[in-house]
């Protein structure tokens, strides 16, 4: 589907899908706490080591994971922020391993772990998870909330071509503007930064504080992740036209994206993972050559060196960002209604209706599960739960058929 492009007008389609890209990659920081501008910058070095790895055949950009958000937040009240990016660290393992497994007996193994009666309820967790979170947030200012989930609504609604895809810059950019109108956004931050900036955890950098409770903690949360990236890999091939499971491999891109992870770690940004929203962008503009994404990760380490765009950011009113988060996090947990639905899981089976309760019970229930000082709930913990169920519980003959 690709044709061909002048350098210049890579350079502009790669710049337009950054756009694409970045509501999503600066929200994830706001929300949990870090620098919006060192998300940038490791989603930039993330996608560029994403692409080494896959030998720059695969045009996918790597963002901030929103499956991490309420992970980030109840592990950095137990460790501390940098505890919890030491033990992010847990994911990129994840992807390593998923990686070894997939070359050794393909992508079978995988469908027998993760199948959609575990991973739906596990993705309708992520977003359900974060919804208290989302109303705190908005609560601040209902007024300035509600104009930028409207803005988002009818971008969605009645957006075309590229707009549709950025219903969360709209919002925010429309909330953003209101609060500045009302008086409610504090520019003495943005007047003292400096044009160019380093990130701040790179500006600063010391290593994260390394021990084994959050890192343990982290593993099970990217199982979602992990079934994301296989899901994106086929819609990427069908969009390219191209085969990305068989050559590079999906060994190849599963194990770019945990070296995306763990740089991410590593810099003291979120986990990152990949983006639909750009691959929606390559099937609108017809262009899916993989430099016009690494002209879109460049793009990202240089928006995060502009001082200015950081402060920018970090001044938005939490109510702007709580307005978005309503229909955010909703709309993750739609999608794995729809992903059981697209399925066709039989929620008439004893066995399935078990495994979507209990998932979804101890997730939303705040269940613990605790030994010495070892602690894991949450997500992390539904996954786990969901896993061995689907493991343990025998299946119907159709249901072994299917």
């Amino acid at each position: 589907m690709n044709t061909e492009l002048t350098a210049t007008r890579k350079t502009v389609v790669g710049i337009q899908f950054l756009f694409v890209a970045f509501g999503s990659t600066v929200l994830v920081p706001l929300l949990v706490g870090l620098d919006p501008s060192t998300a940038l910058f490791s989603a930039g070095i993330g996608t560029l080591l994403f692409h080494l790895v896959t030998k720059g055949k695969v045009p996918i950009f790597l963002g901030s994971s929103f499956a991490f958000i309420a992970p980030i937040i109840s592990a950095s009240k137990q460790w501390g922020m940098s505890g919890t990016l030491a033990g992010m660290a847990g994911v990129a393992l994840v992807y390593f391993v998923m990686s070894a497994l997939i070359k050794w007996q393909g992508k079978k193994l995988l469908d027998r772990l993760f199948p959609p009666v575990v991973i739906g309820p596990v993705i309708m967790l992520i977003g359900l998870s974060l919804s208290g979170a989302g109303v705190n947030m908005a609560k601040e200012n209902w007024l300035l909330a509600g104009i930028s989930l409207i803005t988002a609504i009818i971008v969605l609604t009645f957006g075309r071509g590229m707009l549709k895809l950025v219903p969360v810059v709209c919002g925010i950019i429309v909330g953003y503007i209101v609060a500045i109108c009302m008086g409610l956004v504090d520019f003495s931050g943005v007047a003292a930064a400096s044009w160019f900036a380093l990130p701040s955890s790179i500006s600063h950098f010391q290593l994260p504080d390394y021990s084994w409770e959050p890192f343990i903690f982290m593993i099970p949360v990217a199982i979602a992740p992990v079934v994301e990236h296989i899901g994106d890999v086929y819609v990427v091939s069908e969009v390219a036209g191209k085969d990305f499971v068989k050559d590079p491999g999906l060994h190849r891109t599963m194990f770019g994206d945990g070296l995306a992870c763990l740089a991410a770690s590593f810099l003291g940004g979120p986990p990152v993972t990949t983006y639909s929203e750009v691959t929606g962008a390559m099937q609108i503009t017809r262009v899916s050559h993989p430099q016009v994404i690494r002209i879109a990760a460049i793009t990202a380490i240089v928006f995060s060196v502009i001082g200015k765009l950081s402060a920018i950011l970090q001044s938005i009113p939490s109510a702007v960002l709580g307005g978005i988060m309503l229909l955010l996090f909703g709309t993750i947990a739609s999608v794995g209604v729809q992903n059981l639905i697209n399925h066709k899981v039989n929620l008439n089976e004893t066995r399935n209706v078990i495994i979507v309760s209990l998932t979804l019970t101890v997730g939303i229930g705040g269940a613990v599960l605790t030994y010495g000082t070892f602690s894991m709930s949450g997500i992390g913990l539904s996954a786990l739960v969901g896993v061995i169920l689907n493991l343990l519980l025998p299946q119907t003959k159709k249901e072994e058929e299917a």
